[in-house]
C-alpha cells in the first residue's frame, strides 16, 4: 500500500478528529467537515479545539509514531495575556511545573524567545487592546503533554490567548491559509 501523507493549517474551533464518538461533542466541528479524505486517514498528534495551525495527517502508523516522538520538535507561537520578561522566559526553558492528570509534572527544557514578527501569522481577532498588553513568543518542546503549552505559560502568571504550531520537524506551517490541506512526501521511511 502506498501511504498518503497531507499537512494542514487546522482552523480555530475544530477538533483534530473525522469522527465524534462522543455524546457530549455532538455539536463540534469535525476536519471531516473541510476534507474528503479516505478512511484510513488519521491526524498526527492532536490540536485542541482553541488552537490551530499544523497539523500532519497520514496513513501510516510508523510515520505517525516517528512523528510523535520525542525527537521531533515542535514549535508553537503563543499570545500570552500580558508582557513577558526575560525570566519568564529563562522559567520556561529550564523547565516548570504543570499538572498533568492532577499530579505535578516538570517539563523538559524547550526553547523559548519574545517573538517580533507575527507577519507569518493569519490575523483574528482575540480581544481588545484594551483590555492589556499582549505579548508574542514562540516556545519549541519535543513532548506533547496534554494542553502542555497553555498549562506552561499559565504557570509563569501569562494565560495563553491564541496558539498557533507552526512547525513539526522539517514541515512548517509556512505558505498555508486557514483549512488549506498540501499533500506531502514523508521525510521518514
Amino acid at each position: 500500500m502506498t501511504h498518503k501523507h497531507y499537512k494542514i493549517y487546522k482552523p480555530y474551533g475544530y477538533l483534530s478528529q473525522f469522527v465524534n464518538n462522543q455524546n457530549k461533542r455532538r455539536n463540534k466541528k469535525l476536519l471531516s467537515d473541510l476534507y474528503d479524505l479516505p478512511n484510513e486517514v488519521m491526524a498526527i498528534g492532536r490540536l485542541d479545539e482553541k488552537s490551530e495551525g499544523l497539523l500532519l495527517l497520514t496513513t501510516d502508523g510508523k510515520f505517525s509514531e516517528h512523528i510523535r516522538s520525542s525527537k521531533i520538535e515542535k514549535e508553537y507561537h503563543v499570545l500570552v495575556d500580558g508582557v513577558i520578561n526575560k525570566s519568564e522566559i529563562e522559567k520556561l526553558k529550564k523547565g516548570i511545573e504543570i499538572s498533568i492528570n492532577g499530579k505535578p509534572y516538570t517539563t523538559k527544557p524547550c526553547t523559548a524567545e519574545l517573538l517580533s514578527d507575527i507577519s507569518h501569522i493569519e490575523k483574528r481577532f482575540v480581544r481588545d487592546k484594551r483590555h492589556g498588553k499582549t505579548s508574542w513568543l514562540s516556545i519549541t518542546i519535543t513532548e506533547g503533554k496534554f494542553r502542555q503549552v497553555r498549562k506552561m505559560t499559565s504557570a509563569v502568571g501569562l494565560p495563553t490567548l491564541r496558539l498557533v504550531r507552526v512547525r513539526i520537524g522539517d514541515y512548517r506551517l509556512e505558505g498555508l491559509n486557514s483549512r488549506d490541506i498540501v499533500e506531502i512526501n514523508s521525510l521518514h521511511s
